[in-house]
C-alpha cells in the first residue's frame, strides 16, 4: 500500500508560526493519535528548512533521552544530537522536531532554554499531554516545568474539504461556500450527487490511514480494518492510562448512548454505580486524548455559553465519524455493519440517524467551534425539547438542529426560537435536502456545515 502525503490546512498555520515568531516560540501540535501530526511536520521540515533533526521519543534510545538530563551545556547537546542523527544543523535555518513528546517530558521542559538559545526552530508533537505529564514526572519525582515559550495548536482528522482534496477535487468546497454565502439553492439532482459524495466521507472518515486505504483499494472492508486497528491503538492507550478499563467502556458506548436519544450521556448505564464526579480520570482521558468531542449542556443559552455549562450533563461524540461507524458495530464483522450498506444507497433508517449528529459535531469542531446544547421541558412537562448544538455568533447564539429523517417537523428549534428570540442570531436545520428557508429558519445540507 503506497503512503500518500495529503494536503492539510494546518500547513498554513505552520508557515504563519515560522514567519511571525521566527524562533521566539516552539510550536506544540496536539491531536489524537493517527491524525497525521508527524507526517505533516516532517513534510514541513523538508519543504521549509535547510535541514532538520527528528527525535521520535516513542522509539528513542536511552542514550538520546539521557542527553536531556543535563542541558547546562547546549553546545554539547546539539553536537551529540547531530552525531547521533547524522544531521548537520544550520543556525537560523534548521528545525528540530520532538515527536511524541509525551514520552519524555524532560525534553519538553528543555524547550524554555532551547528557545532562549535561539539557534534553531522547534516543533513538538504529542497526544494525551496532560495525562502523560502527570504519569511521567521528572526522574526525581517532581513535576516538569511547562514552558511558556510554547505556542499550541490542535490538529484534527481530515475535514470534508481535505477529504475532497485527497480525492483530487479542489473545486467543490470553494464553489459551495459561494453558494452558501449567496444562498442559491442547487436543485435536487445536484444535491443528491453532493450528498452521495458526502456519505463516502461519513463512511471512510478523516483518518489519513483510512483515506489512504480507500484510495488504494476502493474497498470499504479494508478501510474498516484500518479503522479497527486505530481503535485498538486507542484502547491500548486507555488501558495504559487507566487499567480498570472504564475509559475504554465509556468510549465504546458512545454510539449506543447517542442512539438512545437521551439528553445526556448516562454514565451509570455503562458503568454500574458510575457518576461523572466519580469518573474524572476516565472522562479526562477521553477529553485530553482528543479521541472524543464533548458537548456540554448550557443551562442559559446566551452568548456566554461557557459560563453556564453543567459539567455533569454532557454528550460524547467520536472525534472521527469514520471511526464512529466502525465502533457502532464493533462486535460484528464488516458484512454485518448495516451502516455501510444503508448509507451507501441513502437508506439510513431513523435509528441510525445518530451517525449524522456525530459528523456534524466533528465538522463544527474542525471549524473551531466549541460544542454546547440545551434542553428544556415541554409545555406538559412530560418530556424535554432539545436543540442539538449552540454556537456563539456575534454577541448572540446560533442554534442548530440535525435532522436525518425525512420528517419536515422541527418542534424543538421552533420552540427555542419562540422562547429565546432576542438571543438568537440565526437558526439552522441541517438535513440531507437542498437549501431552503422555512420562515427565518435556514435549512441546509450536511456538507455545508463547515460554513456556519
Amino acid at each position: 500500500m503506497s503512503e500518500r502525503i495529503f494536503k492539510r490546512k494546518i500547513y498554513r498555520k505552520l508557515l504563519d508560526w515560522k514567519e511571525q515568531d521566527n524562533g521566539s516560540t516552539a510550536l506544540l501540535i496536539e491531536g489524537a493519535r493517527r491524525v497525521g501530526k508527524s507526517t505533516i511536520v516532517e513534510q514541513f521540515a523538508k519543504n521549509e528548512y535547510e535541514s532538520y533533526l527528528l527525535i521520535d521519543f516513542s522509539i528513542a534510545s536511552k542514550t538520546v533521552k539521557d542527553l536531556f538530563l543535563d542541558i547546562s551545556n547546549l553546545d554539547m547537546l546539539f553536537t551529540s544530537l547531530q552525531v547521533h542523527c547524522a544531521v548537520s544543523l544550520v543556525p537560523g535555518k534548521s528545525l528540530i522536531i520532538f515527536d511524541e513528546i509525551q514520552k519524555w517530558p524532560l525534553a519538553r521542559q528543555a524547550i524554555k532554554h532551547l528557545v532562549k538559545d535561539g539557534r534553531y526552530h522547534y516543533i513538538e508533537t504529542g497526544s494525551l499531554l496532560g495525562i502523560k505529564m502527570k504519569k511521567r514526572p521528572m526522574t526525581d519525582g517532581t513535576k516538569i516545568l511547562i514552558p511558556s515559550e510554547e505556542r499550541r495548536i490542535t490538529m484534527y482528522p481530515m475535514d470534508y474539504e481535505e477529504f475532497r482534496w485527497a480525492l483530487g477535487d479542489t473545486a467543490t468546497m470553494p464553489l459551495l461556500k459561494n453558494v452558501f454565502e449567496k444562498w442559491m439553492p442547487l436543485g435536487d439532482a445536484i444535491n443528491r450527487k453532493l450528498m452521495k459524495d458526502f456519505r463516502l466521507y461519513v463512511l471512510v472518515g478523516g483518518m489519513p490511514q483510512a483515506v489512504n486505504a480507500y484510495l488504494d483499494t476502493q474497498d470499504l472492508s479494508r478501510v474498516d480494518q484500518i479503522k479497527r486497528d486505530i481503535i485498538n491503538l486507542y484502547d491500548a492507550d486507555f488501558y495504559e492510562m487507566e487499567p480498570s478499563g472504564k475509559t475504554s467502556m465509556l468510549f465504546h458506548a458512545i454510539p449506543a448512548q447517542l442512539n438512545t436519544n437521551a439528553t445526556r450521556y448516562h454514565v451509570s448505564s455503562v458503568i454500574e454505580g458510575g457518576r461523572p464526579d466519580r469518573l474524572t480520570t476516565p472522562l479526562s482521558i477521553l477529553r485530553e486524548s482528543m479521541t472524543t468531542n464533548v458537548a456540554y449542556h448550557s443551562n442559559d443559552p446566551s452568548a456566554g455559553l461557557a459560563m453556564h455549562i453543567n459539567k455533569d450533563c454532557f454528550k460524547l461524540f467520536c472525534g472521527d465519524t469514520g471511526l464512529f461507524v466502525t465502533l457502532a458495530f464493533w462486535d460484528s464483522d464488516f458484512t454485518s455493519n448495516v451502516i455501510y450498506q444503508k448509507l451507501l444507497v441513502d437508506k439510513l433508517t431513523a435509528d441510525l440517524g445518530y451517525v449524522y449528529e456525530n459528523v456534524v459535531s466533528q465538522m463544527l469542531v474542525a471549524a473551531g467551534k466549541k460544542l454546547y446544547y440545551h434542553t428544556w421541558p415541554t409545555e406538559n412537562g412530560r418530556r424535554k425539547y432539545e436543540v442539538d448544538f449552540l454556537i456563539p455568533d456575534g454577541g448572540k447564539v446560533s442554534v442548530i438542529e440535525v435532522k436525518s429523517s425525512q420528517s419536515k417537523e422541527h418542534a424543538s428549534i421552533d420552540n427555542f426560537v419562540k422562547k429565546y428570540s432576542s438571543r438568537i442570531q440565526q437558526s439552522y436545520l441541517i438535513h440531507g435536502k437542498d437549501m431552503r428557508k422555512d420562515g427565518a429558519l435556514k435549512c441546509l445540507p450536511f456538507y455545508m456545515t463547515p460554513f456556519l
